[in-house]
């Protein structure tokens, strides 16, 4: 089910109000915690079986695997380990059962994410040494969101192993917790240390909470319907027919595409976090500005924020880290970097895509600045951030070609027209695809331009505006949004581009 249908629009009311009601109805003993985690489950699945139904089994048999798996790891613990051992100390039956969850959590997303990737490139290994093997197709779908419920229903298991996380005894919370439909399909990757506390409380109304909740799903959805599903209208045109079209267009497209994808993730994150909201729970921050970063170090630390401190903390770290001599932190920073390259898809795009940002991050390694501009700036930038926020925010619109196009050649292709000059300077359609509605441009930079001012705002800062701001604000956005979605360009219902992941 897409956040941007009439679907969605029909489940979430009748979701939320059931489940406050049911809130209301049994209003005394931990009844009603199970009443509400109940009531999230089968409105997850729901949510999820809403494309295809078939696919349950794989989030059901993957959350009872990891639900037993963390009450022997804990018993394990409990047996091997006396109280007061160090929280550094493993047993060898817990080691055995967590190797169980990453084998059969890892196994699952690597068949179904990643076979038919190895299996093309073992024959054309093959094939390049001239030796022809017969190819057998392997037709794999790709489950919906299985990289994101894999690796929070990981973060489970280990968590448990480092004795940082108590297991729950309750099987319907625990189901609740991998399956929590806002953010089931495409984040925010949640740890279950964060996320399962909140699923084993009650919850209570808060009417402060539901407005703000409100706010982020009404700008989440600005940002996918107006600023990214406009930008995919240019972007779609541009990478399809590049070879049409001169440098300064080829260009365009590609920061059409920056924006475009940024829309479309935060949007989705936005919309996740305003939904959680409404049902009393508290997601994390999953994009902080990262466009307005200096540097490429800074860049990660504001990008898909619940992805890449997964990384940190549970491949990043346990490998060393920076703290382990330079060409150690150097082999651990290209391996985090192309590990998340290959986790976005089984595409030789993704891999290089994750290359270019350990090569960009690499001097910042080696000369120590990888932890430098750690806060926010306060007022106008200076000359120098400004410049650090161009040239970062250059290196990764480069970066993005890779990510958006079919191949590796297809991304060196279109980075190589760059360099041809328009035959007609003042032609219109030297710059814009003709076959487009030439006012959309303009009501795309307009989008573009609200979407830097608001993003530029700390979120503390617009709760302190009057209500009457906020409303009127709303009020705008949401009529925006309609106005853009009669647009007989846009194609409604538009895929997140996350989904895919």
């Amino acid at each position: 089910m897409l956040f941007n249908s009439l679907e969605f629009l029909l489940f979430l009311p009748i979701v939320f109000a059931a489940y406050w009601i049911l809130n209301k109805w049994i209003d005394r003993g931990p009844g009603v915690l199970r009443a509400q985690n109940l009531l999230l489950l089968i409105a997850s699945y729901v949510f999820y079986g809403w494309w295809d139904w078939r696919f349950l089994s794989l989030i059901a048999f993957s959350t009872v695997v990891d639900y037993a798996v963390g009450l022997q790891i804990a018993k394990a613990n409990a047996r091997d380990l006396p109280d007061d051992a160090p929280a550094e100390a493993r047993s060898r039956s817990a080691r055995h059962w967590l190797w169980v969850s990453l084998a059969v959590n890892l196994g699952l997303l690597g068949y179904f994410k990643y076979a038919g990737f190895f299996i093309e490139n073992w024959i054309e290994a093959w094939a390049s040494v001239g030796v022809t093997m017969n190819p057998w197709s392997l037709k794999v779908i790709l489950p919906v969101g299985i990289s994101f419920y894999t690796f929070q229903t990981l973060s489970y298991s280990i968590d448990i192993y480092r004795r940082q996380l108590k297991p729950t005894k309750d099987l319907i919370e625990f189901a609740a917790f991998v399956s929590f439909f806002p953010q089931l399909v495409a984040g925010p990757i949640e740890r279950a240390s964060a996320l399962l506390p909140q699923i084993q409380q009650r919850r209570k109304f808060d009417y402060d909470e539901g407005v703000s909740g409100l706010r982020l799903i009404l700008w989440g959805m600005f940002k996918k319907v107006v600023v990214a599903d406009t930008c995919a209208i240019y972007v779609n045109d541009i990478f399809a027919n590049y070879a049409q079209y001169s440098g300064p267009t080829l260009i365009l497209g590609a920061i059409f595409f920056s924006f475009q994808i940024y829309g479309d993730f935060s949007g989705y994150s936005d919309i996740a976090i305003g939904t959680a909201r409404l049902f009393g729970i508290r997601l994390m921050t999953n994009f902080r500005t990262p466009y307005f970063s200096r540097d490429i170090a800074e860049f990660w630390r504001r990008w898909h924020i619940s992805l890449s401190t997964w990384f940190r903390d549970y491949l990043y770290i346990p490998l060393g880290g920076s703290r382990v001599g330079k060409w150690k932190a150097v082999r651990n920073t290209f391996v985090i970097f192309l590990v998340s390259g290959f986790w976005h898809g089984a595409n030789w795009t993704f891999i290089v895509w994750g290359l270019i940002h350990a090569l960009l991050f690499l001097p910042l390694l080696l000369t120590g600045r990888n932890r430098r501009n750690t806060g926010d700036i306060s007022g106008l930038p200076s000359l120098r951030e400004f410049a650090g926020m161009a040239g970062t925010f250059a290196a990764v619109t480069v970066a993005w070609v890779f990510f958006r196009a079919d191949s590796v050649g297809h991304a060196v292709d279109y980075i190589g027209g760059w360099s041809q000059l328009p035959t007609d300077w003042l032609s219109t359609n030297t710059y814009l695809p003709p076959r487009l509605v030439r006012h959309e441009i303009l009501i795309l930079f307009a989008s573009l331009l609200m979407l830097t001012v608001f993003e530029s705002i700390e979120k503390r800062a617009i709760s302190k505006l009057p209500q009457s701001h906020i409303f009127a604000f709303g009020v705008v956005t949401a009529l925006w949004i309609m106005f853009l979605m009669s647009s007989p360009a846009i194609t409604r219902e538009q895929n997140f581009i996350y989904f895919q992941f």
